[in-house]
């Protein structure tokens, strides 16, 4: 009798699971700048780095490519992705909308942790700050906005600010360096926590939306300086 070829349970899970894995490999490598805006994707290299074959790379940069991080060119392969102005305008305009409801529901939900959680981000941010570590608080801003709509407690609300948001990234790094924000960012941080925690639903979504229209104007500054380079 033939042995069954048949994956057990666990080779299952791993099967399933690896591409998933590489996929938020890549994404952090792109979310911290390694992977820079128009870069060419070596898919070789990637696997060689994750120690797969090119199997899992290749799914990973189709799934990255639906949440619009990637483009894929015929013959070329595959780049990381430029988001114009006009698209980010656009995309803006959503997540601004979507902030304040984010704000107002933390504030009415949130936990004395989530609270500390939050203020310890925002020191965090303070010391990269006075270092004039970049990479260092554009990984801590992520961070912070990520465990902001967390605390919102509605998963759908959270998974259509995240896809929206990571389009964002390289302009949101760009308006740290050239845009002015670096300080004024966490300023804004420090007064939305302060209202989230004083459970001032109005006022924290008032003052999250106006971050992000505040980030927005980092952008087109940035965008600015970037165009008479």
């Amino acid at each position: 009798m033939l042995p069954s070829t048949a994956l057990t349970p666990l080779q299952l899970v791993q099967s399933s699971s690896l591409p998933a894995l590489v996929q938020a490999e890549i994404e952090q490598l792109i979310l911290g700048g390694e992977l820079a805006i128009g870069e060419h994707i070596n898919e070789s290299e990637l696997a060689l780095r994750f120690g797969t074959s090119r199997g899992p790379v290749r799914e990973a940069l189709r799934a990255l490519e639906e949440c619009r991080l990637v483009r894929s060119e015929k013959n070329r392969g595959v780049f990381v992705r430029e988001v114009s102005v006009a698209e980010a305008d656009e995309i803006y305009d959503v997540r601004e909308v979507l902030d304040e409801l984010i704000g107002r529901r933390v504030a009415e939900r949130a936990t004395p942790g989530q609270v500390l959680e939050l203020k310890a981000l925002a020191a965090e941010m303070d010391e990269a700050t006075a270092g004039s570590d970049v990479k260092r608080y554009h990984a801590l801003n992520l961070r912070f906005h990520d465990r902001v709509v967390a605390f919102a407690g509605n998963d759908r609300l959270a998974g259509t600010y995240r896809l929206l948001t990571k389009e964002l990234l390289l302009f949101r790094l760009r308006g740290l360096q050239d845009g002015g924000g670096f300080a004024v960012s966490n300023t804004e941080h420090k007064a939305v926590v302060k209202a989230i925690a004083a459970g001032d639903a109005e006022r924290a979504g008032r003052l999250l939306r106006r971050h992000a229209a505040d980030s927005r104007a980092r952008m087109h500054k940035a965008a600015a300086i970037a165009a008479a380079r």
